[in-house]
């Protein structure tokens, strides 16, 4: 029933987004138009989570007929310093976006111009506060002034009031999306990527995580634990992965947050916003803008209980032409760098380095670094003689967007008590839908129970080897290497099909002479 629902769900939202596609079609690129439709999607949660957080306290304070939203902004000013302090920004009741569509739906004039001070208003609110940073350049991919949006001024504003109507027509549950099954926000991103990525150019993989293979790595890293000091991401992109632990643990029980690092400035953009979108508060989260491996922001922060990836797969980096990384203590133990046109195990390396002794680390894998020769062999070398790897899990192909080829997740500890590692055939472990794959609730269930239970084998599903025979192996990472493949091939008894062949045959020397037969009798 709970997956029924899921797809009822989805099913709705994709029609809406569907909707405001066709719009806006031949106006707004794909890609702009997907920063316009998250942007606004996150104009309407601020307004409506403000209201309903203000309004809340009135109501349960006695006050019962109150709303925010009907309030007038010389009164909502006088709570704007406490206000700010509490959610990091603030919105004049008149500004909210309700009561800007409900005007705009009347009048559009001068939509544009309003939006635009709206939005710098907002990022203005947090001016010298704890949360200028969480907020600084948030609307920046929203140009409500643009062409794109249409040649003439009541062009871009008759197509800003039918964007911000689609959006209010999302059926999106309460304003903290608490009563929806789905991940409203996660599933209207993943949506958008899959309309206009590839026509964009873009991978969607780098962006976005799908939403079941989230859930599977955030459920290996906290394998018994209800909580965790705080979790991180190298590279976080849209944050899906990061708020996986939200929705699987509950936000308090991150104790200290959520932290992530992101190279695309609107990606980073775009991560915020979903922190937002997901409730968890500017004290919470910890999101910075730059490049991981060359110029890392989280330094001086205490290592991480649960570390999940799905970093760009073999993309290029310095590697040995930067003479300062050989000598980083995140790499240097190794004695290696990763090569400059796979940097996957620099990533790998990264993580390992800034994971805590009680932690776990799940990290999506590009098959190739499991049995390549060279630099990536001797960084498979530090990993299992160091006894760093915990398991190796092939999952089956087709599952990220922008690509078809199977990954593997490599799930890395500091503190394991046997030498050996965990291989994990879960190639078979997915339902096609329409020309993709997907993990079932069932299907996480099946690779988590192999993964817990850690049984010596099972036939072509796992094996616990020594760490000595993967030495012996030269490092091979690759799942295939260990786990017996299910022969499917049908089994042929020959004495049988011999059998049939001579029944057959004779079958047919009686058909020919009885049709002989009614030839002659025909003659004659």
């Amino acid at each position: 029933m709970a997956d029924n629902k899921k797809e009822t769900e989805r099913a709705e939202l994709h029609r809406t987004i569907w909707g405001i596609a066709n719009d806006l079609r031949g106006s707004v690129d794909g890609w702009d138009f997907k920063q316009y439709v998250l942007g606004m999607l996150f104009y309407r949660y601020i307004s409506e989570n403000l209201n309903r957080y203000i309004s809340k306290g009135e109501i349960e304070a006695g006050n019962k007929d109150f709303s925010y939203a009907k309030l007038s902004d010389k009164e909502a000013l006088t709570a704007k310093d406490d206000i700010v302090k509490e959610k990091g920004f603030f919105i004049l009741p008149s500004k909210l976006f309700g009561n800007v569509l409900e005007k705009a739906n009347k009048d559009k004039k001068d939509l544009n111009e309003k939006l635009e001070k709206i939005f710098k208003e907002i990022e203005a609110s947090a001016t010298g506060t704890e949360s200028e940073d969480d907020f600084k350049g948030l609307f920046d991919d929203i140009d409500v002034n643009s062409n794109k949006l249409g040649a003439t001024v009541d062009k871009r504003n008759e197509m800003l009031v039918k964007l911000m109507n689609g959006i209010a027509s999302m059926n999106l549950g309460n304003s903290d999306y608490s009563d929806n099954s789905i991940d409203a926000f996660g599933d209207a991103y993943e949506y958008l990527m899959g309309m206009y990525a590839s026509n964009a150019g873009k991978s969607g993989g780098e962006y976005y995580t799908p939403q079941e293979v989230s859930e599977l790595l955030t459920k290996i890293t906290i394998v018994g634990k209800k909580t965790v000091n705080k979790v991180y991401d190298p590279a976080c992109g849209s944050g899906s992965l990061l708020l996986k632990f939200a929705k699987i643990l509950g936000a308090d029980n991150v104790r200290l947050g959520f932290y992530g690092q992101e190279i695309n400035i609107t990606t980073y953009n775009l991560c915020r916003i979903n922190m937002f979108l997901h409730d968890v508060s500017y004290d919470k989260f910890n999101i910075k803008l730059g490049d991981t491996l060359t110029d890392p922001k989280h330094w001086d922060d205490e290592p991480f209980e649960a570390i999940v990836s799905n970093p760009p797969y073999s993309i290029k980096w310095e590697g040995d032409d930067n003479p300062i990384l050989i000598n980083d203590q995140r790499f240097s133990p190794a004695g290696v760098l990763a090569p400059k046109g796979k940097a996957d195990l620099a990533f790998i390396m990264h993580s390992l380095s800034w994971l805590a002794t009680n932690g776990t680390a799940a990290i999506v894998c590009f098959p190739g670094i499991m049995y390549r020769g060279g630099a990536e062999q001797k960084i498979r070398k530090y990993l299992i003689d160091n006894n760093y790897i915990d398991c190796i899990i092939q999952l089956p192909d087709n599952l990220f967007f922008g690509t078809s080829i199977a990954t593997c997740i490599m799930v890395l500890k500091k503190g394991k008590a046997e030498n050996k590692t965990l291989f994990i055939d879960a190639s078979k472990e997915c339902v096609k839908v329409t020309n993709s794959n997907k993990l079932t609730e069932q299907n996480i269930d099946n690779i988590l129970k192999v993964f817990t239970e850690r049984k010596d084998k099972i036939d072509y599903v796992s094996r616990l080897v020594e760490n000595s025979e993967i030495a012996q192996n030269e490092y091979n990472l690759s799942v295939s290497s260990y786990v017996e493949a299910e022969d499917t091939r049908e089994v042929i008894d020959i004495k049988v099909l011999n059998k049939q062949i001579d029944e057959i045959v004779a079958k047919e020397d009686t058909l020919r002479a009885e049709i002989d037969k009614i030839i002659r009798e025909i003659e004659n």
